[in-house]
């Protein structure tokens, strides 16, 4: 399985590394990443990652700018893409397939070949605009799983919020996780 992973400029971009080091300890899924520039940034301003650590961790690495990617064709088969974190811009592009960089070209590839594009908006509070490509997305065919910590799984660090929230949206492409505590009902 080949997975599509957009690192976008947002905060947040540690819930995109723990999705990288959650795929690398999957056996067959082979990791297509994208970083925007401010996903570069962010990565040094909210982590102890280096980007050249975070690349590692993904089998292929591409520049956003490079339109000509595998990845910006629908003939290269994968599963889909998640953008997480998703900022507003990237949303928006995607949402009004304004394809100028790799990640709103692929989001587009993606939605256009009917697979699954799973959105993770880092945003609060939301605006009406906000709101309306959310809708807008949403309508073209793309799954919006905001990063909501589950507190049944009655966490204790901030890592247990960050794994089950990972662990979700990788549920979303049939992606086991040892991180994922599933609710058993009300016993």
């Amino acid at each position: 399985m080949r997975l599509i992973i957009g690192i976008s400029g947002s905060s947040g971009v540690i819930y995109g590394i723990r999705m990288l080091e959650m795929l690398a300890a999957c056996e067959g899924i082979e990791t297509h990443l994208i970083l925007s520039g401010a996903a570069r940034m962010n990565i040094g301003i909210e982590t102890d990652w280096k980007v050249e650590d975070v690349e590692a961790l993904a089998d292929v690495v591409h520049n956003n700018k490079n339109i000509g990617a595998s990845i910006a064709s629908g003939s290269f088969k994968t599963a889909g893409m998640v953008i997480v974190p998703c900022s507003m811009k990237t949303l928006s592009g995607v949402a009004n397939s304004y394809a100028d960089n790799l990640i709103v070209r692929a989001a587009d590839v993606v939605l256009k070949e009917r697979r699954k594009l799973v959105i993770v908006p880092r945003e609060s509070p939301l605006h009406t605009g906000h709101c309306e490509l959310m809708l807008k997305a949403s309508q073209i065919g793309a799954i919006l799983c905001p990063p909501s910590p589950a507190f049944y799984t009655e966490p204790k660090t901030l890592d247990d919020i960050i794994n089950h929230s990972v662990a979700r949206v990788l549920d979303l492409f049939d992606i086991e996780s040892d991180s994922l505590k599933r609710w058993q009902g009300n016993v």
